[in-house]
């Protein structure tokens, strides 16, 4: 009898020890709750394709370190798209799809494709018009969640003769298919131009026109899918003109954030009222890209001593200052980098200042600057530290978040990034020709 409740006592034990997450002595790990909620009317939840609950987080070994050098090189690599795409000499430029995706994203949305619908988690870019997809068949597509075109009901490619097919750039017909390739750099890909029924939280879109990726090469390529929200003709303002008026809001969650608490909200019913607004201005060469005006930055209280120059907007060279999702870490043209560094440096007295990768301003004592602003035609858009300071998981390092421009580029462009915009609620209101921004929690 004694033997059996030893054994009954044993066999407790041990499913106590499971149900607790190991053997016992074993300390248990608490999860963050990954549960995605549901996307709620015209608002979808928004989450850092880094985060602890990203189902794309990139499975990596590297130091905390060696992942920022990485960030900032493929940051170079988009701030160099971007500044091309400006300094072009076409007035009307056709949409460049190869050179638009091959980029990492930053921040995912989940979009419902085809019919019977079909979810997946695609990169948000501000500065890229087209929407494009993984699909089935696809070879060297990363991932394994590829669009299957053939259980839709609702899907058709797009005829050569149509103008989306004409806004393409190298497109080939293909039995009556508008199909195209495009190279950037050593990666390639190849799609048809299709069109389906896309729905955004509560709202479908019907006959949405995007690419259908059948072949890639290289590195870069969202797993995906990309959705843009340029201001270009196969965008998602242009194709949902009639439900969402071209305006749309979102507040980027922190990297860090282990929730789905990011939000981009479509259309200009609940907006939020009271916002400080700045114009939002074009370039007439590229008028997909989101263009402000910046007049001034601050450090801490003072406002430093900039060339006017530096921060111009020039329709006619294209520089000026960008509103950008894709890019992590802002960017200034070197005068105005160099103004606002030395600028810090000198508020940190003398401490030594030390380096990592593209980063100049990076020290082993605690930072003591309060805030970083940048201030627009109309509005200032103040910053607490976690926006513009990297703070090592590994080390006592912390360097300053911003870095400069390219200078193997003469387009002169200002780049504010999704770091510098991350708990703000940033308004992108086109048929007012304005962008608003409030600080908003959301992480």
């Amino acid at each position: 009898m004694k033997s059996l409740c030893l054994t009954l006592i044993f066999l407790l034990l041990q499913l106590h020890s499971l149900a607790y997450g190991g053997r016992l002595g074993q300390h248990t790990t608490t999860q963050p709750e990954c549960s995605l909620p549901k996307d709620e009317g015209s608002t979808l939840r928004v989450i850092h394709v880094s985060s602890p609950c990203s189902p794309l987080k990139p499975k990596t070994s590297e130091s905390w370190e060696e992942n920022v050098i990485q960030m900032l090189a493929q940051d170079q690599a988009r701030v160099n798209y971007l500044s091309s795409l400006v300094s072009a000499k076409k007035s009307v430029a056709p949409v460049a799809w190869g050179r638009q995706i091959m980029q990492t994203p930053t921040y995912l949305v989940r979009v419902n494709v085809g019919t019977p619908a079909q979810t997946f988690l695609m990169a948000l870019d501000t500065s890229s018009d087209a929407a494009w997809l993984p699909c089935n068949g696809c070879l060297g597509c990363p991932g394994t969640s590829l669009f299957a075109s053939d259980r839709s009901v609702s899907f058709k490619g797009v005829a050569c003769a149509t103008s989306q097919c004409h806004q393409v750039l190298n497109s080939v017909c293909v039995l009556n298919s508008c199909t195209f390739n495009q190279t950037y750099g050593g990666s390639t890909i190849a799609a048809t131009l299709s069109q389906d029924t896309i729905a955004l939280a509560q709202d479908p879109l019907p006959g949405y026109v995007f690419g259908c990726i059948t072949k890639a090469t290289g590195t870069s390529v969202p797993a995906q899918g990309l959705l843009g929200l340029g201001r270009g003709p196969l965008s998602l303002l242009s194709q949902s003109q009639n439900l969402y008026k071209s305006t749309f809001s979102y507040c980027l969650p922190s990297f860090k954030s282990s929730s789905f608490s990011g939000q981009l909200r479509l259309g200009p019913i609940a907006q939020p009222q009271k916002m400080q607004f700045t114009p939002l201005l074009k370039n007439p060469r590229r008028s997909s890209l989101y263009y402000v005006n910046l007049i001034g930055i601050k450090v801490g209280r003072k406002v430093v001593d900039i060339p006017p120059a530096a921060l111009a907007f020039d329709s006619t060279t294209g520089a000026g200052t960008v509103i950008d999702s894709g890019t992590v870490y802002t960017r200034l043209v070197q005068p105005a980098y160099i103004a606002v560094r030395d600028e810090f440096r000198r508020r940190m007295g003398r401490a030594t200042v030390t380096s990592l990768g593209g980063f100049d301003t990076c020290y082993n004592v605690p930072i003591k600057i309060p805030s970083l602003t940048f201030m627009f035609q109309g509005m200032n858009m103040s910053m607490a530290q976690d926006s513009f300071l990297l703070h090592s998981s590994s080390s006592s390092i912390t360097c300053l978040a911003i870095a400069a421009a390219p200078d193997n580029v003469n387009s002169g462009l200002n780049v504010i990034a999704s770091m510098q915009q991350q708990n703000h609620r940033v308004l992108f209101d086109v048929p007012n020709s304005r962008l608003g921004i409030a600080r908003e929690p959301c992480s």
